[in-house]
């Protein structure tokens, strides 16, 4: 039962890193995008956190490293897009 929880907020967090990236390509402003980024790299985190959960707590759960590593690796893309886009905005 407290897994079943556990998942549900793994596919909230986890779908909306994606959702938010979509809305960031179709925003108006730069001020919008990168807030929208920010939103999905927050999202992203919060996806880590419930994998790490999720594996100290379900002694079934599959390993989740390789998970975590990509969740890592849409974190830094993200801001690094974030990043340079305020670089970008600035000069």
């Amino acid at each position: 039962m407290a897994t079943q929880i556990l998942v549900r907020q793994l596919v909230r967090a986890s779908t909306s890193v994606g959702a938010n990236v979509e809305e960031a390509d179709g925003t108006e402003t730069s001020r919008d995008r990168i807030n929208k980024w920010n939103i999905a790299r927050k999202e992203a985190r919060e996806t880590r956190y419930w994998l790490r959960i999720i594996a100290a707590t379900d002694a079934s759960a599959a390993s989740s490293t390789d998970l975590e590593r990509e969740s890592d690796e849409l974190v830094r893309i993200l801001t690094v897009l974030i990043r340079n886009h305020r670089a970008n905005s600035q000069s």
